[in-house]
């Protein structure tokens, strides 16, 4: 069953609370997973950043909500209560609480009048049922996308000789080659075996890895070719490489590669090739960097 959206979760996580005792978020946690039958292996799903499992945070998001309504109210530390407003709700039945459901407390709209949310959901950059930080994480999710479409288009249409360059840069900025200068040496020999190049794997040399570059800009890259390669890597008794294309893969040429049992092959189509330039900051820049905060809940112990 997919994760309940940070609004669905309203209702059931103030019922945890019904009982008027308090609970911890944990507890609340296990309860919900329990209702809407989430696994394990879904709770372990984190947003888009890797930052935060997605569960934990719509649930949070939720509880954000309801005490800003003044429906639960944090006693301590990972404790929370249910107000007389919330058990007052609750008497009532609804058949679910929302945001537009909540903004009946005076508590809640004024929340609500401070915060960019409203702005988001009034410019409609995002659905109503996320939760803010994963507004942010789409937005983000969007920008990279397109950022790795403009950059793979950037690299189908540079010079051979420019895309030998650039994989080279790559493999340096990720950690293989030793030096620049080392790196360029041995990268760009074509009729090597059919080899375009070997490169070390770590900054001593002690193991290589042959590297096959092809700059396609509509043909996939088929099995015979990376068959070929993998031949090609008996001459010198490499058991690693890599192929590197700015095209697509097919599905046969995946199925081979992962087949292979006394060698590595990694293959890196056009689209892993730009995620791998965003990762190591090739060809891009950063034009503004967000720093989102929260509360320092340590900070506050001692009071």
């Amino acid at each position: 069953m997919p994760i309940p959206d940070f609004q669905t979760l309203m209702m059931p996580l103030l019922e945890c609370f019904a009982d008027g005792l308090e609970h911890t978020s944990l507890q609340t946690e296990e309860q919900l997973a329990t209702k809407f039958g989430v696994t394990e292996e879904d709770r372990a799903l984190l947003l888009p950043s890797g930052r935060a499992p997605t569960f934990k945070n719509r649930i949070g998001w939720a509880r954000t909500y309801l005490g800003k309504a003044l429906l639960l109210e944090q006693v301590r530390r990972s404790y929370w209560r249910i107000t007389a407003r919330g058990q007052t709700l609750i008497q009532k039945h609804p058949n679910a609480i929302n945001i537009a459901y909540l903004e009946q407390f005076p508590e809640f709209a004024a929340f609500r009048t401070k915060t960019q949310t409203q702005i988001l959901e009034k410019t409609q950059l995002a659905p109503a049922n996320q939760t803010p930080e994963e507004t942010l994480e789409t937005s983000y999710s969007t920008l990279r996308q397109q950022l790795a479409e403009d950059l793979l288009e950037r690299v189908k249409a540079c010079t051979p000789a420019f895309f030998e360059t650039l994989v080279v840069d790559l493999l340096v900025k990720m950690g293989y080659g030793g030096s620049r200068l080392d790196a360029a040496e041995v990268i760009g020999r074509s009729g090597d075996g059919g080899l375009d190049g070997v490169i070390k794997e770590d900054r001593l040399g002690l193991d290589q890895i042959h590297i096959q570059a092809k700059r396609w800009k509509d043909n996939a890259v088929g099995r015979p070719d990376i068959q070929q390669f993998s031949g090609a890597l008996d001459g010198p008794g490499s058991r690693k490489g890599v192929f590197i294309t700015t095209s697509t893969f097919s599905k046969e040429a995946v199925e081979y590669a992962k087949s292979l049992s006394t060698k590595r092959i990694v293959l890196i189509d056009g689209r892993r090739l730009a995620e791998l330039m965003i990762d190591y900051s090739l060809g891009v820049n950063t034009q503004r960097t967000l720093e989102i905060k929260r509360v320092d809940s340590d900070y506050f112990d001692d009071e």
